[in-house]
């Protein structure tokens, strides 16, 4: 019985062996199978990173992009831009009255207006004195557009327009508060009168336009700030 004993014995001892290896096996096989999952998982997680960063990037150089395409588009305080937003529409009695918004923000670099002389719009924070003065040189649109919000009647004129009718239209604002006069080169005819959100052409100084426009506008209903000074602004 020895033998066959020892050969029991054997075949067991054999037996466990192969039993031990295939465990080991198998471990090995979920080590590997875990080990490639996570290498998955890490490369997954990696990929869409990149890829959101990316998106991001692209959407924010859009933005930025689209932000920049806005402020020069139109954007009330942004510099350089009037903030106006409208059309001139003409009255029958040929007063042209602007239909939108006139933004009204204080600025401090130059501003392009959609229309000459402005008529309202971003500005400066100082203006343009307005108690009858009269300005024989160009003056700056930021301030002048400044002494519109505070009621003035601004009278422009071009080198077309005759000594007489500029002297006269001079002597009518020297005597009126709340106007002022200057020379104006890039307007559409010689002669032309401004208020916040007014404007009209006249033929001449005795257009009876001049005195029907003043007589509606100075320190009229469309001034934004009626009452508010005329003096101790810029000076020319």
């Amino acid at each position: 019985m020895g033998p066959v004993k020892n050969s029991t014995e054997a075949r067991k001892a054999h037996m466990e062996g192969i039993r031990r290896a295939e465990r080991a096996r198998e471990r090995r096989g979920r080590v590997l199978v875990i080990a490639a999952s996570v290498v998955v998982v890490v490369g997954l997680v990696v990929g869409g990173v990149v890829l959101v960063n990316s998106q991001s990037d692209g959407k924010s150089q859009a933005d930025v992009k689209s932000d920049s395409a806005r402020d020069d588009d139109k954007g009330p305080g942004v510099a350089g831009n009037s903030g106006d937003s409208g059309h001139f529409v003409k009255g029958k009695d040929g007063v042209l009255t602007w239909t939108g918004d006139l933004s009204r923000t204080h600025v401090t670099t130059k501003v392009s207006y959609p229309m000459h002389p402005p008529v309202g719009g971003n500005h400066n924070p100082v203006w343009l004195d307005c108690n009858g003065d009269v300005y024989t040189e160009p003056v700056q649109d930021e301030n002048a557009v400044h002494a519109l919000e505070h009621g003035a009647v601004w009278v422009t004129y071009t080198g077309k327009a005759s000594k007489a009718d500029v002297d006269a239209l001079a002597a009518k604002v020297r005597k009126t508060p709340y106007s002022l006069m200057s020379p104006y080169a890039d307007q559409a005819a010689p002669l032309i009168l401004s208020a916040w959100g007014r404007q009209v052409t006249v033929k001449s100084a005795s257009d009876p336009e001049v005195d029907k426009f003043f007589a509606a506008y100075v320190q009229g209903p469309q001034t934004p700030e009626p009452g508010a000074s005329c003096t101790g602004g810029v000076m020319k």
